[in-house]
């Protein structure tokens, strides 16, 4: 299915690398930065957000970025830092990376609905920004499903996306860019790569997840569909930034990132191969894997307990 699958033998290795050593390792492929703890890391990308958006407008230039609704930690310093020194966003095009769908296809109502991404990035990002150096409302660009290629025509028009600010799932998703688990239709990586903004179906291990983070294990309560940009907008970034600080459930992922070839397994490992600087904002509860320092963790007695 996989034109490239990691081996089991491979997760292991790259997960028993001490957290000590995974700053600065000389075979990682993207760049790791440490932080203690999570407010420390949502600190740091909020301020590499706003220097950034500094340093274009002094340069006369437009900023376009790719957003998401989650994680949000990071938008408090930014908007802190736009509200108190004045950084202007009019010259600031943003990519609102997914949104989702009911159970038919239709995107939820904005007006105090948490299943909203759109609903939620109003409340908690341009409604806390003081209006006179607000994003203009036609540059706040969201995917919808009566205008798919707006997204993609858009980026392409701008010449491609500055930095694509993400979050990556467990298993490497991106957006609602999953894994393509499908057995009976297999993409190849480039045109996974060239993907345009549509409408995905939720793998089910990440239905499962979300249920058992969000809503105690109800997964009745999941929608199985969103609408996202594709891999062919996110990899014109010139600069992707990661927030990864969820604690135990990404360690594998924050490595796979960093050692593995491209792979559809994991479609965050497209990004070394098609983006110029890709870094991983992590604390380091998040990227210490217990295969570091548990050795018996696969035994055979201790396989299967919870």
């Amino acid at each position: 299915m996989y034109e490239y699958r990691i081996s089991r033998e491979e997760k292991e290795k790259w997960c028993s690398i001490p957290l000590d050593q995974l700053e600065g390792h000389p075979d990682s492929k993207i760049k790791l930065i440490l932080q203690d703890t999570r407010p420390q890391v949502a600190e740091l990308v909020g301020n590499m957000m706003a220097d950034e958006l500094i340093a274009n407008n002094v340069a006369g230039k437009i900023t376009k970025w790719v957003l998401p609704s989650g994680p949000e930690d990071q938008y408090k310093t930014f908007i802190r830092r736009v509200n108190e020194e004045r950084i202007s966003l009019k010259n600031l095009y943003v990519f609102h990376i997914d949104e989702i769908l009911d159970w038919e296809c239709r995107p939820y109502p904005k007006e105090n609905n948490p299943k909203s991404c759109e609903g939620r990035m109003l409340a908690r990002f341009y409604g806390k920004i003081d209006p006179e150096l607000n994003v203009p409302e036609v540059q706040r660009i969201w995917p919808r499903v009566e205008d798919m290629d707006y997204p993609d025509r858009l980026c392409e028009e701008l010449g491609g996306i500055d930095t694509a600010w993400i979050g990556v799932g467990f298993h490497g998703l991106v957006g609602a860019n999953e894994f393509p688990e499908n057995p009976f239709y297999n993409l190849t990586m480039e045109q996974y790569a060239s993907s345009k903004t549509r409408i995905t179906v939720k793998n089910l291990d990440s239905i499962i997840l979300k249920s058992v983070r969000t809503y105690g294990g109800l997964y009745d309560v999941i929608d199985p569909f969103m609408i996202t940009l594709g891999f062919k907008t996110l990899l014109t970034a010139r600069r992707c930034v990661a927030m990864v600080a969820t604690g135990k459930l990404k360690p594998t992922v924050i490595r796979v990132a960093m050692f593995s070839e491209p792979t559809l397994e994991y479609p965050i490992t497209l990004f070394p191969k098609y983006v110029p600087e890709v870094i991983f904002c992590c604390d380091r509860k998040s990227a210490d894997h217990p295969l570091s320092y548990d050795e018996i963790i696969l035994s055979n007695e201790n396989m299967g307990r919870d």
